[in-house]
């Protein structure tokens, strides 16, 4: 798809259903895979990544389909009994897939080859070959340990005490998959909280996991040779997803919206928090607990938003949400700060840079710094938009693609995007609904 146009909006109203948690999707194809009979998932986001998890995880020995109701089944291999990939796996853009499962390929005594798309072709993998590389694994990569890349697996592989000397859920997550299938007990220790969606989705599954502290850190253990049993697995409604109709919600005038079945797990939700600090009306209806992940409909109405100071501490808990939370920021009454978003530059694109220079080329306020960006909102006011013949330089990144859009629905002269194509990777339906909810 080419560059858009998105120009500014009437209130959004109704309800609405965002796609399946994307990191919840990723991770139950890959332990259903893992376990011995037929597991089935429902709510499953089917975008480009997530179907590049399915695709090789179909080449390591799962049987994966999915039915005309959209349900799919996944009768595993085994733990232990995966196959030995005939060819490449390719991981598109998805770089969760490619972290995950190279831990989870370490312990298994095969080679793998990874490959993947431009994007996902420059992001480092060095953190998650250190420490499978001390669980007995060897690596084979491209220059600054990018892919593609050749994994040689350790059979048996070593148990491993490993500290994270950053915050990272993937990392984290690559090193328990590892332990899986390694004899004896692997553990993680985390300095900061990170998404927990592996802990919770591997208990549920069958594995045995230790959850503790140790000097203030969190300490999670996991016990090898797990024998995984099917299940049945409802994916929750994707925050990082929602986030982009929360924005557009609390930024366009007369707004009122309902979005069902949100995942709210504390190390994701981040959002909520930061949004509601700047003023923004955000309701949770019905809370439920759903395979083990919090959930509850959302209701968000437009608002007063004014600048803040975000805490730090909340960035592994929002970390893809900060593109769009910048666009809230660039509508509120006063400066927003953020720091500590270091991160962010090594995600799909350098995030603070293609985003300081999207909002600058729309009329917002943005001063760009190492680890953040500071705001000055129009208090409500529209923003500018984009040039006749300007465009905003998306860098192939979906969430860039997104949040752009959300700043065209209040700008006076729309913004264009250069390519939209990306957005698929995690939300195919986004267009559809965004029209659909602005009547």
């Amino acid at each position: 798809m080419p560059a858009h146009t998105f120009q500014s909006s009437n209130a959004l109203t109704g309800t609405i259903r965002v796609p399946g948690d994307k990191s919840i999707s990723h991770r139950s194809l890959m332990f259903a895979s893992l376990a011995v009979g037929e597991s089935t998932i429902q709510g499953l986001l089917e975008g480009e990544d997530v179907l590049a998890t399915a695709s090789a995880m179909r080449q390591l020995g799962a049987y994966i389909e999915r039915d005309d109701a959209g349900t799919w089944h996944v009768h595993g291999a085994g733990l232990g009994s995966l196959l030995e990939p005939k060819q490449a796996l390719d991981m598109g853009n998805s770089g969760t897939s490619t972290r995950l499962l190279m831990g989870l390929l370490a312990s298994h005594g095969f080679n793998a080859t990874f490959t993947g798309d431009a994007s996902l072709s420059g992001r480092p993998m060095n953190r998650v070959i250190e420490p499978l590389s001390q669980m007995g694994a060897s690596f084979e990569a491209s220059q600054g340990g990018t892919l593609p890349l050749m994994l040689r697996g350790a059979a048996p592989a070593v148990p491993i005490t490993y500290r994270l000397p950053v915050a990272s859920a993937q990392v984290k997550s690559a090193v328990l998959l590892a332990g899986l299938n390694t004899p004896g007990i692997t553990s993680v220790i985390e300095p900061v909280a990170t998404r927990d969606h592996t802990e919770r989705m591997l208990t549920g599954f069958g594995a045995t996991l230790e959850i503790g502290e140790q000097n203030g850190e969190r300490l999670i253990s996991i016990h090898g040779e797990a024998d995984l049993k099917p299940q049945h697995v409802i994916v929750p409604g994707d925050p990082s997803s929602a986030a982009f109709f929360m924005v557009a919600a609390l930024i366009i005038p007369g707004s009122d919206i309902v979005i069902e079945n949100v995942g709210m797990n504390d190390t994701r939700a981040g959002i909520v928090h930061a949004l509601r600090q700047m003023g923004g009306r955000v309701e949770e209806l019905d809370q439920r607990e759903v395979g083990g992940e919090p959930v509850a409909d959302l209701r968000v109405r437009h608002s007063a938003l004014t600048g803040a100071d975000i805490d730090p501490a909340l960035v592994p808990s929002m970390v893809d949400e900060f593109p769009v939370l910048f666009v809230a920021a660039a509508l509120a009454e006063g400066t927003t700060r953020t720091t500590g978003l270091e991160e962010l530059r090594v995600k799909e694109s350098d995030r603070i840079a293609t985003m300081a220079a999207a909002l600058s080329l729309a009329g917002a306020d943005v001063e760009e710094h190492e680890d953040g960006l500071t705001i000055r909102g129009t208090g409500g006011e529209p923003l500018r938009g984009t040039a006749k013949g300007a465009s905003v330089e998306t860098k192939l990144d979906h969430r860039i693609a997104m949040s752009m859009a959300v700043a065209g629905l209040v700008s006076r002269d729309g913004v264009s995007v250069d390519d939209t194509a990306p957005i698929a990777t995690s939300f195919p339906t986004f267009m559809d609904l965004l029209s659909g909810a602005a009547g």
